[in-house]
């Protein structure tokens, strides 16, 4: 029991990693409530509770149709899911561990077991929440009919995958400055509940305010997924491509500053905190 566990092959050392984020992804699901069925009816609740939010904000204007020909709930969903999967996802990997937390002193754990973890937790809550919710609608209140549900999921990923990218470059800065970094994370979650566009159709904004929203990579992830969803509407002013290399060129800065402050971090950078 004192012999130090040794991997002979990349086989054996990719299943000992796999394993302990599966392991650790429980934990994290497990981590947030007691019991796993109530934390994933929360997560659902809090969909749900995003979307009577601005199904009210456009019964306050007055707006009561979609502005793409389709299905009004179906229009405010793949807005929603898009900006819980992106928000969600960068909280999570920018807290997801410190040097002084009690799980990185184990050594089978490393911090890319912690990040994926982190982010397959959050893809897990918001796919059976997803799921639930488009279930529901789809035998209670009227079927539901996408029309490319591959590209669909793979915006709904691309939302997802953006946002632990984003959170990684968060989570480098968070070992200089605590509270900057979680101060930056809130700011980030509170723009993005405008300009992801969630709440309007690219198509239609003005181009002399389309720079306030065009680096944002949900902006073009929300108008994408709207492309897939609907027959009558065709992205003419975002691209996909540009998330995906948003999101590439985040993840490389992320490790970048994560793996230089690894070598000057230290336990009393936050004794003070």
């Amino acid at each position: 029991m004192f012999n130090q566990r040794k991997n002979d092959t990349i086989i054996k050392a990719a299943g000992t990693t796999l394993g302990l984020i599966y392991h650790q992804t429980v934990y994290n699901l497990r981590n947030d409530h007691r019991n796993a069925i109530v934390g994933l009816l929360l997560t659902i609740l809090q969909s749900l509770i995003f979307v009577a939010a601005f199904m009210l904000f456009f019964l306050f204007f007055k707006v009561r149709t979609s502005p793409i020909r389709g299905d009004f709930i179906l229009y405010m969903l793949s807005g929603v899911f898009m900006f819980m999967a992106h928000t969600q996802a960068s909280g999570a990997v920018a807290g997801s561990h410190s040097v002084s937390g009690g799980l990185v002193k184990h050594e089978p754990l490393n911090p890319a077991i912690l990040i994926a973890s982190a982010a397959l937790a959050v893809l897990y809550r918001q796919t059976v929440s997803c799921i639930a919710i488009l279930g529901l609608y789809h035998v209670v209140i009227a079927p539901i009919h996408f029309d490319f549900w591959p590209g669909s999921l793979a915006m709904y990923l691309l939302a997802w995958f953006s946002g632990g990218c984003t959170g990684l470059v968060f989570l480098g800065i968070r070992p200089w400055s605590p509270r900057g970094s979680r101060l930056v994370t809130t700011a980030y979650q509170r723009i993005n509940m405008f300009a992801s566009g969630k709440m309007f159709v690219a198509n239609v904004v003005p181009n002399a305010m389309l720079p306030w929203f065009l680096w944002n990579p949900l902006f073009h992830v929300i108008d994408q997924q709207r492309g897939f969803v609907f027959i009558n509407y065709t992205p003419l002013k975002t691209d996909p491509l540009y998330a995906l290399w948003f999101s590439l060129a985040a993840m490389m800065i992320g490790l970048l500053i994560n793996f230089t402050t690894r070598k000057y971090e230290s336990l009393s950078w936050s004794a003070a905190g």
